[in-house]
């Protein structure tokens, strides 16, 4: 019987300690293959930059005594997918996994997530996939800090990918999402929850910034903790300090009657 291949991927990029955290983990189920972004690619998306130059440099990472053949690809987290199913691996994986994230993706805010985009990508390919994000400070988003403690966040990538991996899941259910709340451990319960229909990360600027001189949106966490759902992603990890699985689709289609929609567009 073939061991099960996983491909392991991130928006943080190649070097990032959560994406080890996630290969010693995942280590222990199937042979990992890892695909990830040369730099830096938060907040991509599902993006398909046409200015990624798409090489692929095989390196070598000394992680916890041993050595990892890994690709780092010029390209997006999507991207990165793409290269490995399509030019690295030999076979189709069984499984491809995104993350650890630093930061946890909730609401709203999951399709500008590099982390959720690189899983959307892997099931566009009809393969099971798994976005694993830790909920940190915001200083920490974009860092590759040590201070953060993936061991939990990694116990439950593991956890949820053997289900991916021994389950025969509905076409429908084979993406998900994962956020584990900050200071988890492996006996942490979790929950199934639906995407908040509230925002989470909320967009600010300086207004009379001048416009001819650079100026990024910066972002901060704007939730309204009273008004949220309790069956929701942010409810879940935010008020139960539980973890948060979602089930995601890439179906958009709006959730109404298409007949009585066309009605309503004709009157």
């Amino acid at each position: 019987m073939l061991k099960k291949q996983i491909l392991l991927t991130n928006d943080d990029g190649i070097q990032s300690p959560g994406l080890w955290a996630a290969a010693e983990a995942l280590s222990e189920i199937g042979y990992v293959t890892v695909a990830a972004p040369r730099e830096q690619s938060s907040a991509m998306g599902r993006s398909m930059p046409i200015t990624s130059d798409g090489t692929i440099k095989e390196e070598t990472v000394h992680v916890n005594g041993q050595d990892w053949q890994v690709y780092a690809v010029g390209g997006s987290p999507a991207q990165s997918v793409q290269h490995g199913i399509l030019r690295i691996l030999d076979r189709k994986p069984d499984l491809v996994v995104s993350g650890i994230n630093y930061g946890e993706n909730l609401a709203l805010g999951v399709s500008v997530s590099g982390t959720v985009g690189a899983a959307m990508e892997a099931a566009a390919f009809r393969i099971p996939a798994l976005a694993v994000s830790l909920e940190t400070d915001k200083e920490h988003h974009l860092s590759y800090s040590n201070e953060i403690d993936f061991s939990a966040a990694a116990y439950f990538a593991a956890l949820f990918a053997r289900q991916l991996l021994d389950k025969e899941f509905p076409a429908q259910s084979c993406l998900m999402k994962v956020d584990v709340p900050r200071g988890a451990t492996q006996k942490t319960p979790w929950r199934m929850a639906r995407l908040s229909p509230n925002p989470y990360y909320r967009p600010i600027a300086n207004k009379e910034h001048p416009w001819d001189e650079p100026h990024l949106i910066d972002y901060e966490v704007g939730a309204d903790w009273d008004k949220e759902p309790e069956d929701t992603d942010v409810y879940v990890m935010h008020k139960r300090h539980e973890v948060a699985v979602t089930p995601l689709t890439l179906d958009f289609t709006a959730q109404v009657d298409l007949e009585e929609f066309g009605d309503f567009l004709r009157k």
